[in-house]
Order: C-alpha cells, then structure tokens, then sequence
C-alpha cells in the first residue's frame, strides 16, 4: 500500500523519474552495518528503514516549500514499502534474516 501510494503522489507531482531510479536503492547502503556485526547491521539498517525519516522530511518539504525534499522523501517511503512487500522487515541484532515480518533468506 504504501509503495503504490508514494509512486502515486511522486507521478502526480511530476518529480523527476530519473531522480527516482538514482535514489531509490540509496538507503540499501545501511546494509554496510552487517561488515562490523549484526547488531551494528540492524542498527544501521532500521534507522533508514523506519518511516519516521521519510514523515520527517516529507513535513519539511511541505511546509518549507522544499520540492526536492517531498521528492525524495516520498522515494525513501516507497523504498520501504518494497522491501516490506519482498518480506524484509526491520532488523533484530541477532542476523539480517531475522525480521518483525518473520525468517527471511533460510530454508
């Protein structure tokens, strides 16, 4: 729902698609967490991962008049909304595969 809704409200302001496609995977680099250990991995992980910055943002773009920022915030949400939809969760400190959604990359 959440990754239909942001892809939605970006078409109908007419941001920049290019802008889309460049910064759509950009909060994967929290990953980069795991090379040190999982806790600092789900650490880095669900601070990008959390709507909270993508609300946050959004709010300043709106209220500042700062299109770029709605842009991107509306990118970031819709960024978590697919990987809530391929079932990744946010991060428990014990491995990436353990999720609030569940197991995910084990059989």
């Amino acid at each position: 729902m959440v990754l239909g809704l942001a892809v939605y409200v970006y078409w109908t302001g007419s941001y920049s698609w290019l802008l889309f496609a460049l910064l759509f995977l950009v909060p994967d680099i929290s990953m980069l967490g795991y090379l040190a250990n999982p806790k600092i991995g789900a650490i880095c992980y669900n601070a990008v991962h959390t709507y909270v910055g993508p609300v946050v943002l959004g709010f300043i773009g709106l209220t500042a008049g700062i299109p770029v920022c709605v842009a991107i915030a509306l990118i970031w949400a819709a960024h978590i909304g697919f990987d809530r939809v391929l079932g990744y969760g946010l991060k428990y400190p014990t491995a990436f595969g353990d999720t609030h959604l569940g197991t995910i990359g084990r059989s």
